[in-house]
């Protein structure tokens, strides 16, 4: 490992020197792509050296206890020494965990999807719930969501939502919010007060470039209608609703989000292309056993992952046996807490895999 630290210290400085050549800042491609790989290996570097200067520290302190006679300079040197030591392990723990293998979409921006799943309207309006706890998140980390197509209902619920996420570390924090969200509650319509349970789906996918996924023309069948709105209203009055067929998976898009359209099938098109990626991704995923295995729960949208419980003000994350009772907090987009623990506990686990 210490071989490799070493290694990456080099290139870290050989590329500080480089991003300042004016030669290379005169190559505006060449030099996005080193500050890129020099802002990758930052944190490594910065952890690395604090190890470096623990690890002087202990070598300081046991000259100390070896040659001075001072009783009060020996319980200095003892007590920098208990220190050094303990923060040594602590940069040993973070350094393995920076160097294992990044996940290649953690830099992406991000397409979410929500639909409302068992539960009808009350389905639709937890739909709506989750839409805003995420539009709430992305404000705190000064995100930007663009909504790129939307189905409501008449009664302020959510029948389907497909939004984009555009900012640094959306997909990182936000990919193991795939899955079913499971709400217990009494609906607003519920005169009897009895607790209904009710589910929903969220998507959540790593944005792709055009040359990331080759989609081929011919391939697509783009059908155009007129959007409509809650009850069949129509929500303007040419055909600007746009619908992409994708043939040989049979994957479908629509987007009448937009009046233009053309702005409609550049938003279908963006959200095509990430769904094949994920499409694609899955099916490598399957292919080998091993690395579906270290990848468990981290994307599956038919497993459970998490209740939201207003009788007891309760969220339990199913994947990590996670309990909180800060309901409010967190539909109010303060989801640090879990997100943070979902990280740690699939940082963990990959160490493990990466280990045996």
């Amino acid at each position: 490992m210490f071989e490799k630290l070493a290694f990456i210290e080099g290139r870290y400085e050989e590329l500080t020197k480089s991003i300042s050549d004016a030669d290379i800042i005169a190559d505006q491609e060449k030099w996005r792509k080193l500050c890129k790989e020099h802002s990758d290996i930052t944190p490594i570097v910065e952890k690395y050296r604090e190890y470096k200067k623990y690890k002087e520290m202990i070598n300081e302190s046991l000259l100390i206890l070896e040659d001075s006679e001072s009783k009060d300079l020996h319980e200095l040197a003892q007590a920098d020494l208990d220190e050094a030591r303990n923060k040594v392990t602590a940069c040993e723990d973070d350094l393995k965990i920076l160097l294992l293998p990044k996940d290649p979409n953690d830099d992406k921006n991000v397409i979410m999807e929500i639909r409302g799943g068992a539960g009808g309207d009350e389905a639709a309006l937890f739909a709506a719930d989750l839409f805003r706890m995420y539009s709430m998140y992305a404000e705190t980390k000064r995100w930007k969501i663009e909504i790129l197509n939307l189905n409501e209902t008449g009664i302020g619920g959510i029948k389907e939502i497909s939004f984009s996420i555009e900012g640094q570390g959306a997909f990182s924090r936000l990919k193991y919010e795939s899955g079913v969200h499971r709400v217990q509650r009494v609906p607003d319509t519920e005169s009897q007060g009895r607790i209904h349970t009710s589910t929903v789906t969220v998507a959540v996918l790593p944005e792709v470039e055009e040359v990331e996924v080759e989609i081929n023309p011919n391939d697509l069948r783009i059908d155009v209608f007129r959007a409509g709105g809650p009850g069949g209203q129509c929500v303007n009055t040419t055909d600007s609703a746009v619908r992409i067929t994708h043939l040989p998976t049979g994957l479908v898009v629509s987007c009448q989000d937009e009046k233009s359209q053309h702005k409609n099938k550049d938003k279908g098109m963006k959200i095509l292309r990430s769904r094949l990626y994920d499409l694609m991704q899955g099916q490598q995923h399957d292919k080998v056993a091993s690395e579906r295995k270290s990848q468990v729960g981290t994307g599956d949208r038919s497993e459970r992952i998490r209740t939201y419980n207003f009788p007891q003000g309760r969220v339990s994350d199913h994947r990590i046996g996670l309990t909180t009772h800060r309901l409010e907090a967190i539909l109010n987009g303060d989801l640090d807490e879990v997100i943070d623990a979902l990280i740690t506990y699939y940082q963990s686990e990959k160490l493990k895999n990466s280990e045996a």
